[in-house]
């Protein structure tokens, strides 16, 4: 056998090994948190952007004071909203479940287009600040809380939460923030409840949070949570000035959303999702100790342009 054609054949079986080892998905498997910060160039300014006075509001917790979710006392507002809202209470008591945790913890990069990430921390009050604390901390009476969420593109932020009753109600969007404008950019960080803290009192209980990031505008809850106008005329005969304000809310206090719909956008979706938690404890060869975070990372690793995530929160309550 010639030189040559023994270099041809050790090219062959090299190629030949190469697209067997793609074929048994031997690609580099990446975690979550690798996944989310893979898409570390900001993507495009969105379409539709919101006013940067509102994503101003968002970022500093400078909005106006929310309506009250219905599971939790609202109160002890930032500084620049000293407002004080009361609700019902609590119910009963639970643990953490975060949406997609028997989900694969690692996956390779997607073939194409990026992964969409969303990136969640609970902060409980110390003092004058607010202090990230794992997720499966079990809170008291008296302490104040919000939870801090990045996303690694634009796209469509939708947050509801569940009572005493069983019904969920929105908490994002809400109609003091951005006239109810949902659309968030990424890297940016967004403080939930937008100008207030979550504060929990004697009854013990959970607080159920739903979290939906997607690409696209989400149809089932953009039918659920906003509203037609009234008397609006068809879109082709609507002037482009009204095409171009932004969609009205309902009234959120008057405002449910079923189980059902919930449960099956959790399973539609949840089931696609690797999920990773860290902590101020996960060993990292690149982030000093002082520096680790406690937060957690759910991502849609496909790459799809119509790429969604869900989580959801448990905040417990002794």
């Amino acid at each position: 056998m010639t030189r040559t054609a023994c270099l041809l054949i050790s090219f062959c079986a090299a190629a030949c090994a190469s697209a067997a080892a793609a074929q048994d998905g031997s690609q580099p498997q990446l975690t979550a948190r690798e996944l989310f910060f893979a898409a570390s160039e900001p993507a495009p300014a969105a379409k539709a952007p919101p006013k940067a006075a509102t994503k101003a509001q968002l970022k500093t917790g400078t909005a106006k004071q929310p309506a009250a979710t219905p599971s939790t006392r609202v109160t002890d507002s930032q500084p620049s909203a000293p407002s004080r809202t009361e609700t019902t209470p609590l119910p009963e008591g639970g643990r953490l479940v975060l949406a997609g945790a028997t989900a694969p913890s690692t996956a390779p990069a997607p073939a194409s287009g990026t992964s969409l990430g969303l990136k969640y921390t609970i902060l409980r009050r110390s003092g004058s600040d607010m202090v990230e604390v794992p997720p499966d901390t079990i809170f008291h009476a008296g302490d104040g809380i919000q939870f801090s969420l990045q996303t690694n593109g634009p796209g469509y932020l939708y947050i509801v939460s569940q009572g005493s009753s069983g019904a969920w109600k929105p908490m994002f969007p809400t109609p003091e923030v951005a006239d109810g404008d949902n659309r968030v950019d990424g890297w940016h960080t967004y403080a939930m409840p937008p100008g207030s803290r979550m504060v929990f009192d004697e009854q013990t209980g959970i607080e159920k949070i739903f979290i939906v990031f997607s690409r696209e505008p989400e149809t089932d809850l953009e039918n659920l949570v906003y509203s037609l106008r009234s008397k609006k005329p068809s879109p082709a005969a609507a002037p482009k000035e009204e095409q171009a304000k932004p969609k009205q809310l309902l009234q959120v206090a008057s405002l449910d959303i079923d189980d059902a719909t919930v449960g099956r956008l959790r399973n539609l979706y949840a089931r696609d999702l690797i999920v990773e938690r860290v902590d101020d404890k996960t060993p990292s060869d690149k982030t000093p100790a002082d520096k680790r975070e406690n937060a957690v990372y759910v991502v849609n690793p496909s790459g799809s342009p119509d790429s969604r995530v869900v989580a959801d929160l448990r905040l417990v309550h002794q």
